[in-house]
């Protein structure tokens, strides 16, 4: 079974891997994210070499349903995040034990 891991807990596994404080690596941890989410907020993408790369994609105008009425809506365009896994992440999923 699959566990989650939440983002204090991923600090700590990164400062134990890093050899770092837990304050070091939730500063890594906030300026990576925040890297990220103003590059892709600018309209560029992020590439990093084997893990993955995050863009930021339009999602078209299309209409929905409200499930408390049924009534149809629209629903506005806006811009998304989009993960694509890189190889070598692809290739390291894939060994999991199942």
């Amino acid at each position: 079974m699959s566990k989650e891991i939440n983002k204090s807990e991923f600090i700590k596994i990164l400062a134990e891997g890093a050899d770092m404080s837990q304050k070091e690596a939730e500063v890594f941890t906030n300026a990576f994210i925040s890297v990220i989410t103003e590059s892709l907020r600018k309209g560029n993408k992020v590439k990093l070499t084997g893990f993955g790369s995050f863009e930021s994609v339009k999602r078209a105008a299309r209409e929905g349903v409200n499930p408390s009425t049924g009534e149809k809506i629209k629903i506005s365009s806006k811009f998304v995040p989009k993960f694509t896994a890189g190889k070598t992440l692809k290739t390291e999923t894939a060994k999991r034990k199942k």
